[in-house]
């Protein structure tokens, strides 16, 4: 059998022509992907950790790269082949040619740009137009036509603004003034969303890439294993745990599904969970990675530039609330695991805890270096760089050992012993492959904080944020609560057709302006829009993460989302607590280690517990129907925001635990429920 780098032979060669194949085309596009993704991010690299670029240069290489990469990767249509040469063929490559021309045009006239902002020539307005089109097909191609409409909606509305109603009209700009603020300013495509991604995110998507391809993220799975395998229903708090080790260093929540689930899924259906609450599970627990420092989302980093705070105090006060997201998410699943009669794996089964640790010692090291590099106070770009360049030395390190370990333990003249030419061989290859994956993996992301750009600068030109702001508090009458939840159901439409950090964007500059003038702090009204920008990964109809987690699961897709809904529970109580009580910390120069915020973890947490028992039925062990009420009125009072109602909802609470331990009526349902 030929290997799989090896070319046709002339047999496949002949079949792939009469196919009408083009070989040389596909290898030509392939060796040219690889070459541009490795070169954008080692620019990425070196822009993040050893000499900085005036933003407009630094922001349009990287896009430039990316959209050269989306056009080459994503075809214009499903039924489109990039495969022979036809006219797509062609039209993806002039599209390249014009992406990478519009990036030269900036980088080489950028003194005379700054020089003559307002006075433009023809020249800046060709190019322009031709690159903020070329910023929305690519939206078209990567995130659809929602997102894409929203884009040329804002643009619209920008243009025909005197047509507008009395609600939102506005004065109107020319096309020239749409375009060139798209494109040649900082204040549209290039602007703050961009700029985030170009440089925090892209080296954090690439230090994922590198956990993965060095074998880290096997590590952590092992680890979480170790930990909770031989609990009661032990796979599924393995998933639970392991989403959020993966989903902290790699901030995706579909890629966390694809990545954790495709071990963690097939060993919960093994023990007996049923498909779709398999699927479901893995889906709300990659959606707390998101929230879950040292990392987050995109959105975290985007956070910190909208707030002006640094990004250690992002991950400070997140900490708390993703912790008790995930203790939320853990009891769901306890409770399906005692109802269901699922046991967790003998001790002899599962990985010793101190072997897995000693064998993947080198993957904790890069985390603390980074978790140290973000304590001093360095730049999350900085950090970045450090986590990715450690992680590489650290895996080098532990393969090069391993390598000569294996070579003194074999003959002097065997030949089964890898040489050190094939031993460097392979090492280039995971890199070049880490670097690859890692530009790939961030087409999304940085495309879809380019085409966001193009709603903040329509925004900020039109003055559409103020109007929005004004709308949200009539409709909402002044009620924060009321206002909250405005803003849940917007970011649940906004989410079925953009990702989450688009969506963060565009509700973060349309809403939280309003929120906070109900008086909600800024981090706090950031942290709000954040979390709700989550719940569409979990949330019917159009839930990725939960879809992702149903192909893996090989379940029913809308009854694998409704489920994780009902997990996720925690993404939409938990927003509503910061509004009220001082769950982040603020007002306390973000220090968590005070009493009020101490007093509301607590409750909180025992609200969320009861909240997640009232909702199963079951505690200690099945709630009759008179426990279930008291569960709920646990619930409300812990949730509440004065000190007497957690009284109650304590007292309450321990009236719950005192019936389950100590009343045992005949009538209840049996604890192990059939499956079906």
């Amino acid at each position: 059998m030929p290997e799989n780098n090896m070319p046709d032979s002339p047999s496949t060669e002949k079949k792939a022509i009469s196919q009408g194949r083009n070989p040389a085309l596909v290898a030509t596009t392939a060796r040219v992907v690889m070459v541009l993704a490795v070169t954008l991010s080692l620019y990425q690299l070196y822009t993040a950790g050893i000499a900085a670029l005036t933003a407009l240069v630094q922001r349009s290489i990287h896009l430039g790269a990316i959209l050269s990469l989306t056009f080459l990767l994503k075809p214009p249509f499903k039924a489109a082949r990039k495969d022979r040469l036809n006219f797509w063929v062609v039209l993806d490559w002039t599209l390249v040619l014009a992406s990478v021309y519009c990036t030269y045009y900036i980088c080489s006239n950028l003194t005379a740009i700054f020089e003559r902002q307002g006075d433009w020539l023809p020249a800046d307005l060709v190019v322009s137009i031709i690159g903020s089109l070329l910023v929305m097909e690519a939206c078209r191609r990567v995130i659809g036509l929602v997102m894409t409409g929203i884009c040329a909606t804002a643009v619209l509305y920008a243009y025909f603004g005197s047509y507008m109603p009395e609600l939102i009209i506005h004065k109107g700009y020319s096309i020239e003034r749409i375009a060139t603020t798209l494109w040649l300013t900082t204040e549209g495509v290039f602007g703050l969303p961009l700029g985030v991604a170009a440089t925090f995110v892209f080296v954090f998507v690439l230090f994922g890439a590198f956990l993965e391809s060095t074998g880290g993220g096997n590590f952590f799975i092992e680890i979480a294993y170790a930990l909770t395998g031989r609990f009661s229903g032990g796979p599924a708090k393995t998933a639970v745990v392991a989403s959020g080790f993966m989903g902290s260093v790699s901030g995706s929540a579909v890629g966390n599904v694809v990545a954790t689930g495709s071990f963690t899924i097939p060993m919960m259906k093994k023990v007996g969970y049923r498909p779709h609450v398999a699927g479901a599970i893995e889906a709300a627990a990659s959606t707390g990675g998101q929230l879950m420092p040292p990392i987050m989302g995109a959105g975290a980093f985007l956070m910190a530039e909208f707030t002006n705070t640094s990004y250690l105090t992002i991950i400070k006060v997140a900490l708390a609330p993703a912790i008790m997201y995930y203790i939320t998410v853990l009891f769901f699943v306890h409770y399906e695991a005692r109802k269901f009669g699922l046991k967790g794996q003998p001790r002899e089964n599962l990985p010793r805890i101190w072997d897995t640790v000693r064998e993947g010692l080198h993957f904790i090291i890069p985390v603390g270096i980074l978790i140290y590099v973000l304590v001093a106070n360095y730049s999350p770009m900085m950090a970045g760089f450090v986590a990715v360049m450690s992680t590489l030395a650290a895996s080098l390190a532990a393969d090069s050992v391993r390598w000569t370990v294996r070579r003194t333990r074999r003959t002097a003249g065997s030949t089964s012993a890898e040489s050190l030419a094939a031993f460097g061989w392979r090492e280039l290859k995971m890199i070049v492959g880490a670097l690859e994956k890692g530009a790939v993996n961030a087409l999304m992301v940085s495309i879809a904080c380019a085409a966001a750009g193009v709603i903040v600068g329509m925004v900020t030109l039109t003055g559409m944020g103020l109007k929005f702001s004004s709308l949200v508090l009539d409709l909402s009458f002044g009620i924060k609560a009321l206002a909250i939840l405005l803003i849940g159901a917007a970011s649940l439409v906004l989410g079925m057709g953009l990702p989450v950090t688009a969506s963060y964007i565009v509700l973060a500059t349309l809403a939280g302006p309003a929120l906070m003038d109900m008086g909600v702090p800024l981090l706090v009204a950031h942290m709000i829009v954040f979390w709700y920008s989550q719940d569409a990964n979990v949330t019917p109809p159009v839930s990725l993460a939960s879809f992702a987690g149903a192909g893996v699961a090989g379940a029913n897709p809308m009854r694998t989302a409704f489920t994780s809904w009902k997990l996720a529970k925690g993404l939409y109580i938990i927003p509503l607590i910061m509004a009220y009580r001082p769950l982040l910390g603020i007002g306390k120069d973000y220090q968590l280690l005070n009493w009020p915020v101490a007093l509301t973890m607590m409750t909180t947490t025992l609200g969320l517990v009861a909240f997640a028992s009232a909702l199963e039925r079951y505690f200690l062990r099945p709630a009759t129907w008179t426990e279930t009420l008291l569960l709920w009125l646990a619930a409300a009072g812990l949730f509440w925001p004065a000190y007497w109602a957690d009284l109650v909802g304590l007292a309450l609470l321990v009236i719950v635990v005192v019936l389950q331990k100590f009343y045992h009526p005949e009538n209840i349902r049996a604890e192990i429920v059939p499956q079906k």
